[in-house]
């Protein structure tokens, strides 16, 4: 078994920072109560010092009709390229701040927005993580692989995993 290493406060935040700029899209999950539950693959913009997460999204989408009637949500991140997993449970809240796109902007984005920030169907998510949980490694992917090798030379369990659960 890995080591378990649970996170707290700016600990968690910085874990989340790490992940999330290792693995830029996240399988963002809204309408939990429903069998099946909503999910897209969303890019994130940003995560602030508080740990909130940014993402572009169209105004007219289920996404922000779901988020509008219940703003539970779930992200969901994975990187089988550098061993890193990332499961946050928060709240989202759908916002309309042309400043803060502004802020945000980037060329990609206008894929999706023709008409930058200013977009008419152009919105934001805030998404705000309470709790979650992540598998990483110790020390590197490199590490990791020569112990997995190891492992099945020997027989022997050589788990390099660090897994825990955060708290924001």
């Amino acid at each position: 078994m890995g080591k378990t290493e649970n996170l707290f406060s700016r600990e968690s935040i910085e874990k989340i920072r790490k992940i999330t700029d290792d693995t830029r899209t996240c399988m963002f999950c809204s309408n939990l109560g429903a069998r099946p539950f909503s999910s897209a693959p969303m890019a994130t913009q940003r995560v602030e010092d508080d740990g909130s997460i940014w993402f572009f999204s169209a105004k007219d989408s289920d996404r922000n009709a779901d988020l509008q009637r219940e703003p539970e949500a779930q992200l969901i991140y994975g990187s089988e390229q550098n061993e890193e997993y990332l499961s946050l449970y928060g709240e989202a809240v759908v916002l309309y701040d042309r400043q803060k796109a502004e802020q945000l902007w980037s060329p990609m984005v206008k894929v999706w927005f023709q008409e930058g920030p200013a977009d008419p169907n152009l919105s934001l998510i805030r998404f705000t993580p309470r709790e979650g949980y992540y598998w990483d490694t110790q020390h590197g992917k490199v590490v990791a692989f020569a112990k997995m090798a190891a492992s099945v030379v020997t027989g022997k369990t050589m788990d390099d995993g660090v897994q825990g659960k955060l708290k924001v």
